[in-house]
């Protein structure tokens, strides 16, 4: 049976359930397989070598997950080349693409969790009821350990951008 948290984060202040495990910061992060389009796949493995920023988020065509998708990819370019920004969520391919045009990000890359939910499962953000990924952080140095995570209480909460951005440059 996969593991269930109960009552660690809310949406408008209703209880939610997270499903998979609470990750600890110096846990080597999860392989995953996520669809960056229809048809490619990739895996932790493609983004070797790179300080990783993964931000989850819901949807893209939310308020708060627009925001915050926007926020990393101003912050991206400064970061420089040994740092990939991937945003994790569980719309459709085509919907990420549709809305990355739509908003001029193109330094972030969007991940899809639609096909199998596993990277939710993986890194305990999967919510049972409504089959998102909730809104989180994780940063991963060179070697997939991870240095900072942020699970977000509150669903319709921005998440601590400096404090992630921080963690990142403190990587370099």
């Amino acid at each position: 049976m996969k593991q269930e948290r109960i009552g660690v984060a809310t949406l408008k202040g209703n209880p939610i359930t997270l499903v998979g495990p609470e990750l600890k910061v110096g846990d080597i992060a999860p392989d995953f397989i996520l669809n960056k389009d229809l048809l490619t796949e990739v895996s932790l493995a493609d983004y070797a070598g790179k300080v990783k920023l993964i931000s989850v988020v819901p949807s893209l065509d939310t308020g708060v997950c627009d925001l915050q998708t926007r926020r990393f990819n101003s912050e991206a370019a400064a970061l420089g080349d040994n740092v990939i920004i991937l945003t994790v969520s569980v719309d459709l391919p085509f919907a990420q693409a549709r809305w990355c045009g739509a908003a001029g990000v193109d330094k972030v890359v969007t991940l899809s969790d639609y096909k199998t939910r596993t990277f939710g499962e993986a890194y305990g953000v999967l919510i049972k009821e409504f089959q998102l990924d909730m809104r989180s952080i994780f940063v991963l140095d060179t070697d997939n350990k991870i240095t900072y995570i942020e699970y977000l209480k509150e669903m319709t909460e921005h998440p601590d951008y400096d404090n992630a951005l921080s963690a990142v440059k403190s990587l370099l």
